[in-house]
């Protein structure tokens, strides 16, 4: 059995496979590399993929070099992305021809990819400022990097194209978002004037016994918003849980205003409101601030 992705003519060449069957038992997902048909094509997969692509010589680097270096909820239908100095564009692949240093440079199982730092540098400063934030979340989360370690590589690329977005996207980053729809409600937040929540809070009972973990909230208060998923609502056992859950929470003194991704992209008036509400009642001295989400929803 043939290792995947892999190169088709050296498959053939080491009599691995034949050419019928790879013809008909295998897809190319690029040019002359191979995967085994009806093998699901991750954002791994892909990046390795491209990097056989480059006859081995490319560094793998954004997106992909997130995937690589362990960020989870990356699209898989995203083409790969990967640093060459070539001219070559091919489909399903986007090519860099950034400088990279080589203390911006690492390897993931043998595999070139940028270090978490540059990763960082290069997925912070492309696309919108909510999506930056989502990945450098995503990429602080499976890495120990830091904003202090990404900082010191945007200084030595000051002229770079949305070095002015990573760094903004870095004052709002927090390694304990979950998912990110947890990453989008806490902008949501901190976009409507309110301090930025912290993540994963414990919480536990007198007795030091665990009760939850809470996406995210205001210790002080007792305040706590929570991102519900499908699951919340559809998974009768699941339901189930949270509803005790949120007793326990309640017999705690905590106020926990849940989300739903409906709630989150057409009302994130209403959650804001509720969240002020729950501030105030518990006496915060900054919940009062005017959101303009507020005003939006009015």
């Amino acid at each position: 059995m043939v290792d995947w992705p892999f190169v088709g003519t050296e498959a053939v060449a080491n009599r691995a496979v034949n050419r019928y069957q790879l013809r008909t038992r295998y897809t190319a997902v690029y040019r002359n590399v191979y995967v085994e048909a009806g093998h699901e094509l991750t954002p791994v997969t892909k990046a390795v993929a491209a990097w056989l692509w480059s006859r081995r010589e490319a560094t793998v680097a954004g997106v992909s070099a997130a995937a690589l270096l362990g960020s989870r909820w990356i699209d898989a239908t995203m083409p790969a992305e990967i640093n060459r100095r070539s001219r070559e564009r091919p489909p399903g692949i986007v090519v860099f021809s950034d400088r990279l240093s080589d203390d911006e440079k690492s390897s993931v199982a043998g595999i070139p990819v940028t270090t978490p730092a540059r990763t960082a540098l290069d997925i912070g400063r492309r696309n919108n400022l909510t999506t930056a934030v989502i990945r450098l979340d995503a990429l602080m989360r499976a890495t120990e990097i830091n904003v202090a370690d990404v900082l010191a590589v945007a200084a030595r690329h000051r002229g770079a194209r949305g070095v002015a977005q990573l760094r903004r996207a870095l004052t709002l980053v927090d390694p304990g978002a979950e998912s990110p729809q947890e990453t989008r409600t806490r902008l949501a937040l901190v976009r409507a004037g309110l301090t930025a929540p912290s993540t994963q809070i414990e919480v536990h009972d007198a007795f030091g016994n665990f009760v939850a973990r809470l996406d995210m909230g205001w210790d002080d208060f007792k305040v706590a918003v929570e991102f519900d998923g499908a699951q919340h609502w559809t998974n009768p056992a699941q339901r189930a849980r949270d509803i005790d859950r949120l007793a326990e929470l309640e017999a705690l003194g905590w106020k926990v205003i849940r989300v739903s991704s409906h709630m989150l992209r057409y009302r994130p008036g209403v959650m804001i409101a509720r969240v002020r509400a729950a501030l105030e009642a518990a006496g915060c001295p900054w919940a009062t601030r005017t959101s303009t989400y507020e005003r939006q929803a009015a």
